[in-house]
């Protein structure tokens, strides 16, 4: 069975986007970017991979989850992650390209997803889809970085269970960003 892996950058206060939306209060040059290109090449958007010029197999993840708004962000691709199987939760949107497949039910995506042969299920954002998709998350890949933002875009939004994780794994680079991966619990 395959994972479903929360994979995402969040501040200290634990937001992954400030009120807007916006992440361009985050740190994207620095020792931790190399470490994300090395380890994680498949999170990357077509045009990141394409000005850096990597054209590494995926490592993680073929399949990508997404909510509209992370899906839409200002400036965002018609298909950001062509290299991966891509899925946008909206009851909203109307169109996207034919690689992209807007689902309504995401419990159910993921579930049938995860009874699929392949790598991980790389759950892209945002917050509210985090919530709903909480009970199905196996496990936390949490790019810390050192910004407080006050408000904004939680790392979760909305009710949800509570749920057990174990740290898995910390690694702390120059910049201060910290990639901290948790496994959930067996029995929570």
């Amino acid at each position: 069975m395959r994972n479903l892996t929360y994979f995402i950058a969040t501040s200290l206060d634990g937001f992954i986007a400030d009120p807007k939306g916006g992440f361009g209060d985050f740190l994207f040059e620095g020792d931790h970017m190399t470490a994300l290109f090395e380890e994680y090449p498949d999170t990357l958007p077509a045009q990141g991979r394409q000005a850096l010029g990597i054209d590494a197999p995926n490592k993680h993840f073929d399949t990508v989850l997404m909510g509209r708004a992370t899906y839409q962000v200002p400036g965002g691709l018609p298909s950001p992650y062509p290299h991966l199987r891509q899925y946008v939760v909206s009851t909203r949107l109307t169109s996207t390209p034919p690689d992209v497949e807007v689902v309504t039910d995401p419990l159910a995506t993921v579930r049938a997803l995860k009874s699929e042969p392949g790598l991980g299920i790389w759950l892209c954002g945002g917050g509210r889809l985090a919530a709903a998709l909480l009970p199905e998350i196996d496990e936390l890949v949490l790019k810390i970085h050192p910004i407080v933002f006050g408000k904004g875009i939680p790392l979760f939004a909305g009710e949800f269970p509570t749920a057990r994780f174990t740290k898995a794994s910390t690694r702390t680079f120059d910049t201060g960003v910290v990639f901290t991966t948790y496994a959930k619990e067996e029995n929570a």
